[in-house]
């Protein structure tokens, strides 16, 4: 046989023996799927509630208009601290000035008018007790005359004479009794002519007053809604021109986050929290949980959710929490934009796995993969038990893996607790999501824990 035909043979012996080798390796990898897995370990575990919302002061004020004017000048501009009492701004007060000035005039009228209604009481006052001599004099004369005339001392013309004198007496007082009345009630109407106009003064100064805006608190100015030349307009807060200004008190403050309803259970007052600020990048503030909002608010619409007006409108809902920093550094503005990490709880040395280790199988698909039926062979079972949803994990034993239940605890930010299931140093497939989708007990496994390569997509 010649050299290259013992050649051709040994090629086609080596091609044959590698074809079955190969269908003997592809027999053997039929139905096996490539996972990561990891191990159940002991650690401290924390579990952590991730919300996002913007810096605000604990304690702020609205500046509203309280009067109508034109704006004549602004006095301060935003950043600028104030303290209670510190001029803002002014308004055009040429109308309200008149006014105070003509009511002072008025208050010094009837002031006069009062001490004259004062003076004429005094004077009728006197008159009654001339009026009262008068009457004490002419009654005795009177009396003696009608013992004389009795005695016919005197003459009767004498005698109706004293009695005259007596009755213009009488009268006379009677009279000056009543003008004493009648000053006393214009003394009283002078009186109240100078309250009323007293209050008035009150009122127009305060009119007055109320063109110059000062602030009521401490703070700074985080925002001006106007300008000068514009008007001021009193009324309610979000009116064209009844806005003014915004003072933020920094002295405490807080962060205002929105959690997800399926969160807010387990967040309470005094709880820790780290805080980070968009505007001061690589830096955490403490602060503590110290208000949890009660009512929901509709993410869409960032309105109060109303039982009575939303029961059947399905959609996602937040609840407010307050955190107050517990030391912000002096250049913290209103508005900034945070993001709040809050410790819900804390374990020490507990069991855990990866969160994503965890999968969900029904009792149906449990019994399928256990009997390799895609039957019905849970009849004695109801179909509520067959389709409810089991959590656990697939533990590798023996180049396989089986569907294990576990009962969880707290969640931290890659890791869960597992309270019962598990054992320290069993080996769990951990990925991929894929092949956690579609693991069946009993399904055969190749474990390959490398660190799967970036795409360009992917590392740009």
């Amino acid at each position: 046989m010649k050299t290259w035909q013992k050649a051709g043979i040994a090629a086609g012996v080596v091609l044959l023996l590698g074809g079955v080798a190969w269908y003997s390796i592809y027999e053997q990898n039929q139905g096996v799927i490539t996972v990561q897995t990891g191990q159940v370990v002991r650690q401290d575990l924390t579990s952590i509630v991730t919300a996002s919302g913007e810096i605000r002061p604990k304690n702020y004020t609205n500046v509203l208009g309280e009067g109508l004017g034109k704006i004549t000048d602004i006095d301060v501009k935003e950043g600028d601290s104030v303290k209670k009492g510190d001029v803002l701004l002014h308004l055009e007060n040429i109308q309200p000035g008149a006014d105070v000035q003509a009511q002072q005039a008025s208050i010094d009228a009837a002031a006069a008018a009062l001490q004259a209604a004062g003076a004429n009481y005094d004077a009728a006052v006197s008159t009654v007790a001339q009026r009262q001599a008068d009457l004490d004099k002419a009654k005795l004369d009177w009396q003696r005359g009608q013992i004389s005339y009795k005695e016919q001392l005197i003459a009767k013309q004498e005698y109706d004479a004293d009695k005259a004198t007596y009755d213009s007496a009488v009268a006379a007082l009677q009279s000056a009794k009543d003008q004493v009345a009648q000053t006393l009630a214009a003394r009283e109407q002078a009186r109240s002519n100078l309250a009323q106009n007293k209050a008035e003064l009150r009122h127009t100064a305060d009119v007055l007053a109320k063109t110059t805006y000062t602030a009521p608190i401490n703070g700074i100015i985080s925002y001006i809604a106007v300008r000068v030349g514009e008007n001021v307009v009193p009324g309610i807060q979000g009116t064209a021109g009844s806005s003014i200004l915004t003072i933020s008190d920094m002295s405490v403050v807080t962060a205002e986050v929105m959690v997800d309803e399926t969160d807010i259970v387990n967040v309470k007052n005094g709880q820790p929290a780290d805080v980070t600020i968009d505007a001061i990048p690589d830096k955490t503030f403490k602060g503590h949980v110290t208000e949890v909002g009660e009512l929901a608010i509709l993410r869409t619409s960032g309105q109060a959710s109303m039982t009575e007006v939303t029961a059947n409108v399905q959609e996602a809902r937040d609840f407010k929490v307050v955190i107050t920093l517990d030391n912000p550094p002096p250049s913290l503005r209103p508005g900034l934009s945070a993001t709040a990490k809050i410790q819900t709880a804390s374990k020490s040395n507990v069991l855990t796995i990866p969160i994503q280790a965890l999968a969900e199988r029904t009792q149906k698909e449990l019994d399928e993969a256990k009997n390799g039926t895609s039957s019905n062979i849970t009849l004695a079972a109801s179909n509520d038990t067959a389709s409810k949803d089991i959590q656990g994990v697939f533990v590798v034993r023996a180049g396989k893996v089986q569907f294990v239940p576990v009962q969880t605890g707290i969640t931290g930010v890659s890791n869960i607790e597992v309270t019962g299931g598990l054992q320290e140093g069993d080996t769990i497939v951990t990925g991929s999501f894929k092949a956690l989708r579609s693991l069946k007990p009993g399904t055969s496994i190749k474990i390959d824990n490398s660190q799967p390569a970036l795409d360009d997509t992917t590392s740009s």
